[in-house]
């Protein structure tokens, strides 16, 4: 089971270059912060996912939870700096 769950988070891991693409060469504004949450999100599941490999599901879900918090907070603080610099 855990070769699985390696295998689905090596999956996970190359789709985060798929989309850091999206980030760098985005078209718009709103293209590339919703690139940036989609990497948060992605990285939730690859902590979650190590934590079912370690054993330790109840360690990596609290560090997974403080992690979506703080990707949902970056992701505001950015949206309203460019909201107030007027480049959206």
């Amino acid at each position: 089971m855990s070769t699985f769950f390696l295998a689905i988070g090596l999956g996970l891991c190359i789709l985060v270059f798929f989309v850091l693409y999206r980030v760098v060469f985005g078209p718009g504004v709103f293209n590339r912060i919703a690139a940036i949450s989609a990497i948060g999100t992605k990285t939730l599941i690859i902590l979650l996912i190590m934590g079912f490999v370690y054993g330790r599901v109840e360690m990596f879900v609290d560090i997974s939870l403080v992690y979506a918090l703080l990707n949902f907070i970056g992701v505001l603080a950015v949206s309203k700096f460019l909201e107030m610099e007027k480049e959206l």
